[in-house]
Formats: C-alpha cells, sequence, structure tokens
C-alpha cells in the first residue's frame, strides 16, 4: 500500500468542473498554482487514474486533468468515430478554457501517451507549446506493442457484442494480467474503476475508442521523428513488468531515441502510478528538478 492518501472517488467527481467541446459535455479537474502540468489518462479508465498523484503535484504545479471523450464522467457519444487526433484537441480546447496560454507539462500513461506525443509533434510544428513530457507504459512505438486478448477481440468484427458484454469480472481478469504481481489492485479500486468505465453505458463504446490502435500505425513515423527531435526535455518511467508495454518498450525507446532518459519500475506493471504512487512521483520530481 501507498503512504499517499489519494482521493476517493466520490470526492473527486465531486470537484469536478464542466466543458462543453463540440456539443459535448466534459469532466474536468484543476488544482493548484505555478506551472501548468497536463495529466492525460489511458484506456479504459479516468483521469481517477492519477487521484494518489494529484495533491503533491498540486503542492508544485496548477494540475489540468479531464476525462477524454467516451471514458469516465464525461461524454460518450453512440456513433461517434474517436480519434487521438481529436483527443489532443481537446486538450488544447481544455487549456484554452482556462485561460491557459505558455508552455504546459505534460504526465501522460497509456492511451495517453498517443495524445502526448501528438502534442509533441504539434508543438514542432508551432500549433502547441510542450515544457516537457513524460511517459508512462504505454505503445509508444506500435511495432513493440502487445495487446492483450480484450483489445484484440475489441478490434475484431466482434467488438461491439465483446464491448457491451464486457464485465468487472472480465476487468478484473484483463487488470490481473497486466498489474505487477505484487501490486494488484483491491477490490475497492477494481470497484471504482468499474464505475468509471460503466458510467454513461462505456462498455458499448470501447470497440469505437479501439481504434486508437491502427491510428497509432497510421501516425507512427511522424511521432517517433517528434520524439528524436529534441528541444522538449523527455522522460519514461515504466513499470518493467508490463506485458503490454513495459522492458520490452522501453529496450526501444533507448535504441530510437538519442541520450533516452528511462527508469524501469521493477516489479511493477501497467498502472505504475497507481502501483507505485511515491516512485513515479519521485522520478517524475527528480526529472523536473534538472529542467
Amino acid at each position: 500500500m501507498t503512504a499517499l492518501a489519494g482521493i476517493p472517488l466520490g470526492d473527486w467527481r465531486a470537484q469536478a468542473g464542466d466543458m462543453d467541446f463540440r456539443g459535448l459535455r466534459i469532466r474536468y479537474w484543476t488544482a493548484g498554482e505555478g506551472e501548468p502540468l497536463l495529466l492525460i489518462h489511458g484506456f479504459p479508465t479516468a483521469s481517477w487514474d492519477w487521484h494518489y498523484l494529484w495533491q503533491p503535484l498540486a503542492r508544485r504545479f496548477r494540475v489540468i486533468a479531464c476525462d477524454m471523450l467516451g471514458f469516465g464522467y464525461s461524454a460518450k457519444p453512440r456513433g461517434h468515430d474517436y480519434r487521438l487526433l481529436e483527443q489532443a484537441d481537446l486538450k488544447q480546447a481544455l487549456l484554452a478554457h482556462l485561460g491557459v496560454e505558455g508552455a504546459v507539462h505534460v504526465l501522460a500513461h497509456d492511451y495517453g501517451d498517443s495524445v502526448a506525443q501528438e502534442l509533441l509533434a504539434r508543438h514542432h510544428e508551432g500549433r502547441f507549446k510542450l515544457a516537457s513530457c513524460v511517459f508512462l507504459n504505454g505503445g509508444l512505438f506500435p511495432e513493440t506493442h502487445r495487446p492483450v486478448l480484450l483489445q484484440k477481440l475489441l478490434l475484431s468484427p466482434l467488438g461491439g457484442l465483446v464491448g457491451r458484454l464486457f464485465s468487472r469480472r472480465k476487468l478484473a481478469a484483463s487488470f490481473a494480467q497486466v498489474f505487477g504481481p505484487d501490486t494488484q489492485p483491491s477490490d475497492s479500486e477494481l470497484d471504482d474503476f468499474w464505475q468509471l468505465i460503466a458510467e454513461r453505458d462505456g462498455p458499448a463504446v470501447m470497440h469505437r475508442l479501439i481504434h486508437y490502435i491502427p491510428e497509432r500505425r497510421e501516425q507512427r513515423d511522424r511521432w517517433v521523428a517528434a520524439m528524436q527531435r529534441g528541444g522538449v526535455p523527455l522522460r519514461v518511467i515504466d513499470g518493467a513488468v508490463d506485458p503490454i508495454s513495459g522492458a520490452h518498450m522501453v529496450a526501444r525507446y533507448r535504441e530510437l531515441i538519442p541520450d533516452a532518459d528511462a527508469v524501469l519500475l521493477e516489479g511493477i506493471g501497467h498502472y505504475p502510478q497507481t502501483e507505485a504512487p511515491e516512485q513515479v512521483l519521485e522520478h517524475y520530481l527528480a526529472f523536473q528538478d534538472r529542467l
């Protein structure tokens, strides 16, 4: 168990703000003062993933997060064509809504890593101002991404049915595979993760959200070129035993990225911010102290 207090899900929900994005309701959170730090969550969960780190980071930064389209407490339109590029548009709209104009730090996880890669590419194209970017476990390189069975089934022609049949029991089985052996989620954590997924009939859009996997392949060369270009401080903090994007992904990162800055967390799986939040906080703040 972590010594960091965390935020109960009910309290987290009560602290949310509301924003309209292209006619859809988005729930967002902000706290603290200082340089803006945008936290970007992964699939299939939501911004509550950051609850252990929220208050410690808010002591130093103006922390900002939202549940992306199709996730958590935000809108989950049924027939929507969900795209990573649109989620990046959403992040920029959120920052504009909050009056953030300068360069932004980003800390991202999983699906959020891809949104962060898009923001990094936009930075180099002069369309965004990125001060630094830290990636937790995620598919930075399609060639190293090892999807779990659920992801493969959602991508198949049966995806719509698979999503609708998704349940808390199946979530528990899926998470058991990707969390570290000694850092498995508790029953109450699984209840909360499931509540976020089930909100607004979320399982009905999971097969649409999963199209981030082919979209990553489409954008791969542009995003890798953006990481290789330099000029923006980058770090990876990665749970080593994650079967999806663990140590094998970091090995590829070190091959492709000049002067690669990567930290492996031994024994930790796909969700380091909930499995080992103190270690993530320590390595994140050490990275910031060097900037």
